[in-house]
């Protein structure tokens, strides 16, 4: 019986291609629509991502990196008695305002790292190097931003807080997500050169940026940390990076509008599957007569449809994935990265074989309600 059925899915070339691309296109959406909401929330956490931090301790009741407040700087001390701890740094990331040449303002997130050992700093450089930021004045601005911040390139000076700036570096991909561009620089300069009018003091910073020493259980480690110092909240990166992203997922309508837009691609999905199948068993509807008049029960005619409407399902969502890929390359970029991962396709996947097999069901019915007799009438 499954081949007759994929023999007659395959036999009308005109509606089987109308149905797979109502397949691929709901396959398509629903991975661009994930993409680009892992792709967004990943900026939402990328400093913590890719800060080569195990640990992040920081204010109680810490959300999201680009918005941290302040905490003495000392308590670094106790944090680096502990054991199992190899290094931890005090770090930055504060608002400020930069200036252009042409009297222009634009709003920065500026982050400052140890000079030292530069824990925390801009990991993906295109242009210089991100030692450079120990220089005078020196800071790193991502390309994608460039044109915000007047066009800048290396040797350029900005204004940022009233202070001056020279851009060393640029780095590649490192946009936030709050569409503010980052200004990466050293912990020093960041907090007492463009500091001052920010409100932060210059005992105090955000966070400690914690490295655990190798084979160190970080479960542990955290744990250890809190006890020493009870005002500080203390996670691992994982989980961190997951409380960034929770964040900016809960917090704004983000995760519904992309929702919504992928619900839209199965309804239409939905929609083309269930008008193919139904007009194919309309166009046949004396050989459906014929099949029960020869003995098939409603069981085995729901099983043709099953294995129409899977096959459908499959052909489609090969093409939709393929369509996938190619368009996330095409489409991705820093500032609306499209992150696929196989989570998201075999999801897409999982979907789309669900709305399939529910689009069969609307012609079940109307076969189910056929009379054998129909074969004789002329």
């Amino acid at each position: 019986m499954w081949i007759l059925a994929l023999k007659a899915m395959l036999a009308d070339r005109g509606k089987l291609t109308a149905s797979l691309l109502g397949v691929a296109f709901s396959v398509v959406l629903v991975n661009l629509q994930g993409g680009l909401l892992l792709g967004m929330l990943r900026k939402g956490s990328m400093l913590v991502d890719y800060g080569r931090a195990d640990i992040w301790a920081g204010p109680r009741h810490m959300t999201t990196v680009d918005m941290g407040a302040y905490i003495p700087e000392r308590w670094v001390h106790r944090i680096r008695g502990v054991e199992g701890v190899e290094r931890a740094e005090p770090y930055v990331v504060i608002f400020g305002q930069a200036a252009m040449r042409d009297g222009r303002f634009e709003n920065v997130v500026i982050v400052g790292s140890e000079a030292a050992s530069l824990m925390g700093n801009a990991w993906d450089v295109a242009e210089g190097d991100p030692r450079a930021i120990r220089h005078p004045d020196g800071v790193l601005v991502d390309a994608c931003d460039a044109p915000r911040l007047g066009g800048c390139r290396i040797g350029d000076a900005l204004e940022i807080n009233g202070r001056r700036a020279e851009v060393v570096g640029m780095t590649r991909g490192i946009v936030s997500f709050t569409t503010n561009p980052y200004v990466f620089t050293t912990l020093a300069r960041a907090r007492d050169q463009f500091g001052p009018g920010t409100g932060i003091p210059r005992d105090r910073c955000c966070y400690f940026l914690v490295k655990a020493r190798p084979g160190t259980d970080l479960d542990a480690l955290c744990a250890r940390i809190r006890a020493r110092v009870p005002d500080l909240d203390v996670y691992d990166r994982a989980t961190y990076s997951w409380r960034c992203m929770d964040f900016w997922l809960t917090r704004t309508g983000i995760g519904i509008s992309f929702g919504l837009a992928a619900a839209l691609g199965l309804l239409v999905g939905l929609a083309v599957v269930a008008q193919t199948l139904y007009a194919a068993v309309t166009d046949r509807i004396r050989e459906y007569g014929a099949l029960k008049a020869m003995g098939a029960d409603d069981s085995c005619v729901g099983s043709f449809l099953l294995v129409q409407a899977l096959g459908n399902a499959t052909m489609g969502s090969a093409l939709g994935l393929a369509g996938s890929a190619f368009a996330g390359r095409v489409m991705s970029s820093p500032r609306a990265p499209v992150v696929l991962t196989w989570q998201v396709g075999a999801l897409s996947v999982s979907l789309v074989v669900l709305v399939c097999l529910v689009s069969a069901s609307l012609p079940y019915v109307r076969l189910r309600r056929i009379d054998p007799a129909i074969v004789l009438r002329s």
